[in-house]
């Protein structure tokens, strides 16, 4: 078969994001309710690639202060490159603030010889299907990486409890949907779901923000 790969829509900019916005917005009036109490939708977009998901490693069930200062001494040790990685000891990585799972996983990663230039190229199925292999990326991990890291316009994070959240305040739904349940109900919200994955995020982030101010 010729031709690149098929990876599916790609945001690459606000624009993209606006469109998305727009058509979730047309397609449910939810969706535009929700648009008024948050705004334009944020971009995202991060880099790819080793440090990326060593970064997303770094912020499993910790805050955002604490992985941010992690990281950033893995990388003035130099330890944001697979090779360094790989030649540490797992004491060397713990010495930097990892715990004892987050150093094998790092290093599992490094050792994983993962081809990041393919992933830009691979459907995102198969993006997640590559990454889930590494021990302590699960799906949720892959699935933002697609979503942020590779800029993938149709991806879902069923797992993340925000979303959930986010989808039970807005859907007026009894209860907080599981994993199952918001995948399915996503699937109206392609080819965008990437899209509308910021727009949850934003409006439980809005409504919990006005909460406050009660």
């Amino acid at each position: 078969m010729g031709g690149a790969p098929v990876t599916g829509r790609l945001i690459k900019g606000d624009a993209c994001v606006a469109e998305g916005a727009a058509w979730l917005a047309a397609r449910d009036p939810r969706f535009a309710r929700a648009l008024a109490d948050t705004g334009p939708l944020p971009l995202r977009l991060r880099g790819d690639g080793f440090p990326a998901l060593v970064s997303a490693i770094c912020g499993q069930q910790v805050s955002v202060a604490s992985a941010t200062a992690i990281y950033a001494r893995l990388g003035a040790a130099g330890m944001d490159d697979p090779r360094s990685v790989a030649a540490a000891s797992e004491e060397d990585l713990r010495a930097l603030g990892l715990s004892r799972p987050k150093a094998r996983y790092v290093k599992a990663l490094a050792k994983a010889d993962i081809d990041y230039d393919a992933l830009r190229r691979m459907p995102t199925d198969e993006v997640i299907a590559t990454l889930v292999h590494v021990p302590g990326i699960g799906i949720w991990t892959a699935e933002i990486y697609a979503m942020f890291s590779l800029g993938r316009a149709d991806v879902i994070a069923p797992g993340d409890l925000a979303l959930q959240e986010g989808a039970r305040m807005l859907f007026d739904l009894p209860a907080r949907p599981t994993d199952k349940a918001l995948r399915a109900m996503a699937e109206a919200w392609s080819p965008w779901r990437s899209v509308a994955a910021r727009l949850l995020w934003a409006y439980y982030a809005a409504m919990k923000s006005r909460e406050g101010i009660r």
